[in-house]
């Protein structure tokens, strides 16, 4: 047997590899730098390091290549817009990280322990946030582009280990939060392990992991199709629990509410973004001749996500728990995109993705400013007449829960109709009709709590509004500046995302 030595493309694989370059520093720094000087220089570093990647993301956006690693990877269009896509949603998910304060001093000590007390009063705050971020991103940023199923589930890991270990950071309320790290933990074991056994399907199937040599055979019919409907079916549930689509969706209320704010942000947007850029390539590429098999089990689902998500949601009196369920719905939405398996299909689902992401992340960074002397206050009823104590906060808030609802003039609007028009194009129209219908039932819980916030009397239960730092500033501001102008002038967005988007295969 000859060894062959691997042939890298590092220009292409460099946004992938700086972030591990930056990851591996924030290790050291996390080890070797003083206290006094650690979260500062974590902070720079971790920012540094995705605007140095987005750099590159940039330069290299008009590359077309299978070969950057030897089949394993491919770049293109949509490979470069998710990458953009999702460094920027980490940029400003990061800004908000950076109030340690929503981070216990101490992750590995026990919750009330001596121990914990201790690094709290001597400031000893550890910040392996930081480094954990970036390793998290990295395998977001590998999950899109990969073009063998080895790749993909080496990808998987790695963007859910970290966050595994970061849903467990909280500082206050920490077995909420250990328990909410727990549950992702386990319930993304199994997960896995149906991955795996899909993979290994796939491979009976066509004797081939790489993307390209399964598509062969479902081109050709060569494989037995037995093998291929277990192979998909599979395949699909490991990345459909990704994305919280039910019946795959149980972990997502509990952690969403379980783990640190900013945490819950970043990954209720960047992962969605990786996790449906993985779907679009595999079910665009991959299984597009095979789209009798998997297209009306995928419809059901949506249908299924989208009501379920809408109607649960308006049961909920915790917001972090409603947006948990808002984003379930949410991602019923996004799954037209995947089943119109056209162009248009494939356009709005990025441009869809991409507004959405950058609306959460502001919308959890909201939610870190409304406490008590507690910590974060999330239940609704405490919301009541936040417009009157803060008319800035409260008008922000409205602005990114109106732009889940899709209401005109905002980026949810525009990229609903994108969406339901592509569906719509490819004979999907019971999952437009049931996805209009949806949106208006969940218009009903985002417009009660603008209504909660401005036309009722606060109550004096020691609720506040802090004033955010100016990094979290940014990241608001930024955010509701982007739903905005999608939704007033999305033009420029929409014709870069057409003109860019398209798969090689």
């Amino acid at each position: 047997m000859v060894f062959t030595a691997p042939v890298l493309n590092y220009t292409l694989l460099s946004p992938i590899l700086i972030l591990l370059a930056g990851a591996l520093i924030g290790v050291l720094v996390e080890a070797f730098v003083s206290k006094a000087l650690r979260s500062i220089t974590q902070l720079t570093l971790t920012i540094g390091t995705l605007v140095l990647s987005l750099a590159q993301v940039w330069k290299i956006r008009n590359a077309q290549s299978t070969t950057a690693a030897m089949g394993s990877v491919v770049i293109d269009g949509p490979a470069i817009l998710l990458q953009a896509s999702i460094l920027i949603i980490a940029i400003i998910s990061v800004f908000v990280i950076a109030d340690t304060d929503h981070f216990t001093a101490l992750a590995a000590a026990l919750p009330g322990s001596d121990e914990e007390r201790h690094a709290v009063q001597t400031g000893n705050q550890v910040t392996e946030v930081y480094p954990l971020t970036l390793f998290a991103i990295s395998g977001m940023m590998l999950f899109p582009v990969s073009s063998d199923l080895i790749t993909l589930f080496v990808a998987l890991e790695m963007l859910s280990l970290p966050l595994y270990l970061m849903a467990g950071l909280s500082r206050r309320r920490r077995l909420a939060s250990q328990e909410a790290a727990l549950k992702y933990f386990l319930l993304g074991a199994f997960s896995s392990a149906f991955f795996l056994f899909g993979m290994a399907y796939l491979y009976g199937y066509s004797a081939s992991v790489t993307f390209a040599g399964i598509r062969e055979s479902v081109v050709g019919g060569s494989g037995n199709d037995v093998l291929l409907l277990i192979g998909i079916a599979f395949v699909s549930i490991g990345l459909l629990f990704k994305v919280g689509a039910v019946p795959f969706h149980a972990w997502s209320p509990d952690v969403y509410q379980g783990a640190p704010t900013p945490i819950t942000g970043f990954m209720a947007a960047a992962t969605k973004i990786a996790a449906f850029g993985a779907m679009l390539r595999i079910y665009y590429t991959v299984f597009a001749n095979a789209q009798w098999s998997w297209s009306p089990l995928l419809s059901a689902i949506a249908v299924i996500t989208m009501l379920f998500g809408s109607f649960v949601a308006i049961a909920q009196r915790d917001v972090k728990r409603m947006l948990a369920y808002s984003s379930i719905a949410h991602a019923g939405f996004l799954l037209a995109g995947v089943i119109a398996l056209n162009k248009a299909g494939l356009d709005a689902s990025i441009f869809y993705l991409f507004a959405y992401g950058v609306a959460t992340v502001g919308a959890f960074a909201i939610v870190t400013l409304v406490r008590d002397s507690a910590g974060e206050v999330t239940d609704l009823n405490r919301w009541k007449g936040l417009g009157k104590r803060s008319p800035w906060v409260a008008a922000t808030f409205a602005g990114f829960l109106l732009a889940f609802a899709g209401i005109p003039l905002t980026s949810g609007f525009i990229g609903k109709f994108s969406i339901f028009s592509a569906a719509y194009e490819s004979g999907a129209k019971g999952v437009v009709i049931v996805g209009v219908l949806s949106s208006a039932i969940a218009a009903f819980f985002y417009i009660r709590v603008i209504v909660l916030m401005f036309f009722t009397d606060p109550v004096q239960d020691g609720t506040s509004v802090e004033i955010p730092s100016e990094l979290t500033r940014i990241a608001i501001i930024f955010s509701i500046v982007v739903t905005i102008a999608l939704g007033v002038y999305p033009a420029p967005l929409l014709d870069f995302i057409t003109n860019l988007a398209i798969f090689i295969r």
